[in-house]
């Protein structure tokens, strides 16, 4: 039986192999390819979710998300929003009660997305709610990540520019990454729940 820990230090972490989603990512810089995504994803059961904003550095500055992630099991879709005409493609998904949405910090997606655009937010899960019930104290995605799928993600990309259209390689990668082991870390806690498992110091 899996062992999983209330709590991992950065040294734990660290110790762990360096790992990247490297499956199939799809990156969608129009609005029609966007549409026809979106109807494809309102047929799955779970999506992984999470969006990049462009860092500020300054006080007072703020940009709108640049790019939205949403990862089925085998594939991840990567919307530029600038490139798809904003939001509006993906009101259906983000209104939909199914399938359901997998966020770690959810809230501030949410929140910096309803401000380019009102819309009723359904279906959406926050990571964090079905990991507590484990005994899991930690809370950020990479020490998630270790503790549930016993693997070691890179957060260096994190405060690159997401605004620029020809976005890199290790961009992509990193964007995909994060929401992928979203839906994984998901289905390993809900699967260890049912098999009653809870988190040793």
């Amino acid at each position: 039986m899996m062992t999983i820990r209330r709590k991992l230090s950065s040294q734990d972490v660290d110790a762990l192999p360096l790992w990247h989603y490297a499956g199939k990512i799809i990156l969608i810089r129009d609005a029609g390819e966007a549409k026809l995504a979106v109807q494809n994803l309102l047929k799955q059961d779970y999506l992984g979710f999470d969006t990049e904003t462009r860092p500020t550095f300054r006080r007072g500055q703020r940009y709108d998300p640049s790019l939205v992630q949403v990862a089925e099991e085998d594939v991840v879709h990567l919307f530029q929003l600038a490139a798809c005409g904003g939001l509006r493609p993906l009101l259906p998904l983000f209104m939909a009660a199914k399938p359901v949405k997998i966020c770690l910090g959810i809230g501030e997606d949410l929140r910096r997305l309803q401000i380019m655009e009102k819309f009723p937010a359904n279906g959406f899960v926050e990571l964090l709610d079905s990991v507590r019930p484990l005994g899991i104290v930690d809370g950020g995605l990479r020490k998630l990540c270790a503790n549930l799928l016993g693997l070691r993600i890179s957060k260096k990309e994190q405060t690159s520019n997401w605004a620029r259209p020809d976005l890199t390689e290790r961009q992509l990668r990193y964007a995909a990454t994060d929401a992928w082991v979203s839906r994984k870390i998901f289905l390993a806690a809900r699967e260890l729940l049912l098999r009653g498992v809870v988190a040793v110091d």
